[in-house]
């Protein structure tokens, strides 16, 4: 009885160079050689940043590192502690969080309402696109005298801001997702008959997931960076403002404090994103894994 290869599998075929020995019957005794990367160690996403302390302990240390320009570690630890003894850091955190909280929640959910608008009609790709591109062109922050003339300094700015690079991010991540699916799928499913509701909700809509969370991880960075800008405006708390006056009075500890904060929770809340990718795309296979 013969067989009959697969389309993969016939490409793969033709793909040996000529004169290379083609794998024979007990080709499937053999062991496999894996292609993809290896398996990942146990935090080893954090290997990369011990490292970075290393060094800089060590250039602290040896004095290669000025402490006047770059406080050392312990220094900056020393200078955490005495912050959250007294109440001041944790009260710049949780104005910061509110702000990056509110801000983060609009923007994706009027971004991914967007998204879906003009990703599966006509006429909300022909009315919304366009805009949305225009407004990607834009840098956001470019836009921050013009909100200033129209909102004032006041808490709204500084939340309308982090909104609308939020908006981006998830727009074009998520529409493209939407609008990229394969079209043998769309093939399949007026073979089988499927009606367009069910078509959007079992192929379209879970096509598009892995671009959606890629936005919300692209998000929630963008939302980070834009927070320490707009609370230098104006901010009577916030992170961004513990940071601006202790610029003012050279403070580097402080402020390598605050970047320590901004980076602890840039990475908590990628990782929480992340996790939540992989317990919702379980069904995904992937180089990584």
């Amino acid at each position: 009885m013969t067989s009959t290869l697969s389309a993969p599998a016939a490409v793969l075929a033709r793909t040996v160079a000529p004169g290379v020995e083609r794998p024979g019957p007990g080709a499937a005794d053999r062991q496999i050689r894996r292609l993809g990367l290896r398996k990942a160690f146990p935090f080893a996403r954090l290997a990369g940043v011990l490292l970075l302390l290393a060094v800089w302990a060590v250039g602290s240390l040896t004095g290669f590192i000025d402490a006047r320009k770059l406080s050392a570690p312990w220094t900056v630890v020393t200078t955490a502690v005495d912050l959250i003894s007294t109440g001041i850091l944790q009260e710049h955190v949780l104005a910061s969080l509110s702000r990056a909280a509110i801000g983060f929640a609009f923007g994706v959910v009027i971004g991914t309402a967007l998204a879906v608008v003009a990703g599966l009609t006509r006429s909300g790709d022909a009315l919304i696109d366009g805009p949305i591109q225009l407004k990607r062109a834009i840098p956001t922050l470019g836009l921050i005298p013009l909100l200033i003339l129209w909102l004032g300094i006041g808490e709204t700015f500084k939340i309308v801001i982090i909104a609308l690079g939020v908006v981006v991010h998830m727009y074009i991540q998520t529409h493209n997702s939407l609008t990229s699916i394969d079209n043998r799928y769309v093939e399949l499913a007026e073979v089988l008959g499927l009606s367009r509701a069910t078509f959007i909700r079992k192929v379209v809509l879970p096509g598009a997931m892995p671009g959606f969370f890629l936005g919300l991880r692209l998000s929630v960075t963008g939302a980070w960076l834009t927070l320490i800008v707009v609370e230098g405006i104006n901010a009577v708390t916030g992170l961004g403002k513990m940071m601006y006056n202790a610029q003012n009075y050279g403070q580097s500890d402080v402020i390598l404090v605050g970047l320590a904060v901004y980076g602890i929770f840039g990475l908590l809340s990628d990782s929480v994103l992340r996790y939540v990718e992989r317990r919702s795309l379980s069904w995904r296979k992937t180089l990584a894994g």
